[in-house]
C-alpha cells in the first residue's frame, strides 16, 4: 500500500445499537450483516432438533413444446435429508440431495446431480469465539454468454454445477473496556460443466475456479465510556481472491476510523474516513505460433504462465463515509451508507424488519469489487441458520430462495452471471416470509449489476466495461390440501447481456405439486412444471413442460 496520511478517527459502538461495519467489511461480509442474523437465531431458537431423511423413485416427462415436438421419459431415483439443529449455541440448516436420471429414449441422456444448502455456526466460547461455516451445490443452465440460469431437465451441453463453500472464526470480546472483534473468512468455488464452447466455436468466457480470502479486525469505545459522549474506534482489513482463469487476482486492504454521534436513543450518525488500496491484475493467455488464443479442451483459456502479470484496476488514496443507524425497536434495524470508495460513489445498507413472530423483511444492497466466487460466497454468508430450501418438484433443483423467518434468503442475483472476468458488482436483494399456521409463504427478489474489468493488452480486455444486469422474481406458497400437502412455486429472471451480439434474454418457471401419505412414511407425489426462455438473440421460444409422478419414504 502507498504510505499516505491518514485519519484514525473512530468506530463506535452506539450503546444499544449493532455498529455499522466499515465499507471493506460491509461489503465483503455482505448484505445486511450475518453476525447479527445469528445473534436473533440464537436467542429465538427453542432447542430443538429436526433431520428427516428420505428415499425417492420417480418417472418423469419431459415435453419440449417449442421448437420441435419431443417427449422424452426418465426415471429418477434420489436420495436426500433436510434438517435443522438450533440450540443455546449452535444454529444450523442443511438440505442435501443426490438424484440419478435413467433416459427411456436413445436422443435422451443419464445424468447425476448433487444440489443443496448448509449453513450454520457453533460458539466454540459462548459470547466469544464462533466458528462458522456455509456451502452450496447448486444446478443451473449455462450459455456462451455466460448467462446462468435454473432450467429444468436443461441439455447435456448446457447443464453446469456450481460449488461454493466458506469457513471461519468470529472473535468478539472487551479488553479492559474497549470492543474487540476480529473475523477470517476462507472460500472456495468451482463450476463444473461440459466444454463451454458456443455454436460458432468462439470461446466461452466462463468461471473455473476461485479462492478468497477475507479477514478484519476493529477495536472501538461506545459513547459513554471514558467520559466520552461519542463512539470511537479504528478497523483494518484485508480481502483477497485469486482466480484460476488467466490467473485473475483481486486484492483490496483498508485502515480507516469512525465516529458514532448518538442523535436520540434510536438514531445514531456514523461519520468514517481511511486509506485503501484496491487492485485487480491477470495474465494473458497462451498463444499459437499464429498469434491465436489457444483453448483448453473445456474451452476456456490457457494461461500464459511467463506472460507478465497486468493492472486491470487499481485505486488508491482517501475513503469517506456518512451513514445512520435507526433502531426503533428491536424488531426493525436500519442500516445505510453514503461514501465515496472505488474512485466513484458509492451506497450500501440493510433494512430488517420483523413485525411479528410469523413473518420476516430483509433487504440489502452491496456495492464491491470481485469475483464470481467472492460475490457467491457473500450470498452464503448472509443466508440464516434456520432455513427451508425452495426446490422444484420435479428436478428437485433449488430455485435460488430458502424460507425463512431470521433474514435474507436468495442467492438468485448471485448466479446470474458466470463470466470469469473481475467485476464491480452493485444490486439489491428483497427476501419476504409469512407463516401462517402450517401454511408458509416466500417471496424473493433482486436486481444485480456487473461491470467487468479486464487488462488492457490483454484478451480480457474484450470484457473490460461490458455490463451484465438481471433482475429476478420468486414466490411460493406451501401448505395442507385434503389428506396431503400442496406447494406452488414460481420464478421470473430477465437478463441483459452488455454484449450486444449475444442479446437478452426472459425466462420464467411455474409449478406446482402435491403430496399424500399412503401408508405410515409412504407418500405419493405428483408435479408438474412448465419453463419458458425467450433468447432474443435467437429467433425460437423454448417452451418445455414437465410432469413427475412418484413415491417418497421418510425415515
Amino acid at each position: 500500500m502507498t504510505s499516505k496520511a491518514w485519519l484514525a478517527l473512530a468506530a463506535l459502538t452506539l450503546s444499544g445499537f449493532v455498529p455499522l461495519a466499515s465499507p471493506a467489511m460491509a461489503q465483503q461480509n455482505r448484505d445486511a450483516g450475518a453476525d447479527e442474523a445469528e445473534s436473533r437465531s440464537e436467542s429465538r431458537a427453542s432447542h430443538r432438533t429436526r433431520i428427516d431423511p428420505y428415499i425417492e423413485a420417480n418417472t418423469i416427462a419431459n415435453w419440449q413444446i417449442t421448437p420441435g415436438d419431443d417427449v422424452l421419459t426418465y426415471t429418477q431415483l434420489a436420495a436426500g435429508v433436510d434438517a435443522s439443529v438450533q440450540g443455546r449455541n449452535t444454529g444450523a440448516a442443511v438440505s442435501l440431495r443426490y438424484e440419478r436420471n435413467f433416459a427411456h429414449q436413445s436422443n435422451g441422456a443419464d445424468s447425476d446431480t448433487l444440489t443443496g444448502i448448509a449453513r450454520g455456526y457453533a460458539s466454540v466460547v459462548p459470547n466469544v469465539l464462533t466458528v462458522e461455516a456455509g456451502a452450496l451445490a447448486t444446478r443451473t443452465s449455462v450459455d456462451g454468454s455466460g448467462r446462468s440460469i435454473i432450467a429444468p431437465l436443461a441439455a447435456d451441453d448446457l447443464t453446469t454445477q456450481t460449488y461454493s463453500i466458506y469457513a471461519g472464526p468470529t472473535l468478539q470480546t472487551q479488553v479492559e473496556g474497549v470492543d474487540v472483534s476480529a473475523n477470517y473468512r476462507i472460500g472456495y468455488t468451482r463450476v463444473d460443466g461440459p466444454d463451454f464452447v458456443t455454436a460458432g466455436g468462439q470461446p466461452a468466457d466462463i468461471f473455473d475456479k476461485s479462492v478468497s480470502h477475507s479477514a478484519n479486525v476493529r477495536a472501538g469505545i461506545a459513547p459513554g465510556r471514558a467520559g466520552l459522549p461519542v463512539g470511537v474506534g479504528v478497523g483494518a482489513g484485508f480481502y483477497q481472491e485469486d482466480i484460476s482463469n488467466l490467473d485473475q487476482r483481486v486484492r483490496d486492504v483498508y485502515v480507516r476510523g469512525d465516529v458514532t454521534v448518538p442523535v436520540t436513543p434510536t438514531l445514531a450518525v456514523v461519520f468514517g474516513a481511511g486509506i485503501e488500496d484496491v487492485e485487480v491484475s491477470s495474465r494473458d493467455v497462451l498463444r499459437d505460433a499464429d498469434g491465436d488464443p489457444v483453448l483448453g479442451n473445456d474451452g476456456r483459456f490457457i494461461t500464459d504462465e511467463s506472460s507478465p502479470r497486468t493492472i486491470a484496476y487499481e485505486a488508491d488514496g482517501l475513503i469517506w463515509d456518512v451513514g445512520v443507524i435507526w433502531r426503533p425497536s428491536s424488531r426493525t434495524e436500519l442500516q445505510a451508507t453514503f461514501g465515496h470508495r472505488y474512485d466513484s460513489e458509492t451506497f450500501y445498507g440493510s433494512f430488517n424488519w420483523t413485525p411479528s413472530s410469523r413473518s420476516t423483511l430483509g433487504i440489502g444492497v452491496y456495492d464491491s469489487i470481485q469475483g464470481f466466487g467472492g460475490r457467491l460466497n457473500n450470498a452464503l454468508v448472509a443466508l440464516p441458520t434456520d432455513f427451508d430450501v425452495v426446490r422444484d418438484p420435479v428436478t428437485g433443483d433449488i430455485t435460488g430462495c430458502v424460507n425463512s423467518l431470521e433474514g435474507l434468503g436468495c442467492i438468485d442475483g448471485a448466479l446470474g452471471s458466470v463470466r470469469s472476468s473481475v467485476f464491480r458488482g452493485r444490486g439489491v436483494v428483497l427476501s419476504y416470509a409469512h407463516q401462517m399456521g402450517r401454511t408458509v409463504a416466500g417471496i424473493g427478489a433482486g436486481y444485480d449489476r456487473r461491470r467487468f474489468i479486464g487488462a488492457p493488452g490483454t484478451i480480457l480486455e474484450l470484457a473490460d466495461g461490458i455490463v451484465d444486469e438481471s433482475v429476478y422474481v420468486t414466490a411460493n406458497l406451501a401448505g395442507p390440501f385434503g389428506r396431503g400437502n400442496y406447494a406452488l412455486n414460481n420464478y421470473a429472471n430477465w437478463f441483459e447481456s452488455g454484449a450486444s451480439s449475444l442479446g437478452d434474454a426472459f425466462t420464467l418457471g411455474t409449478s406446482a405439486s402435491y403430496t399424500e401419505q399412503v401408508w405410515r412414511n409412504l407418500s405419493a407425489r405428483a408435479a408438474v412444471a412448465l419453463t419458458m426462455i425467450d433468447p432474443e438473440a435467437s429467433a425460437d421460444e423454448f417452451l418445455t413442460a414437465s410432469a413427475l409422478l412418484g413415491l417418497r419414504y421418510d425415515f
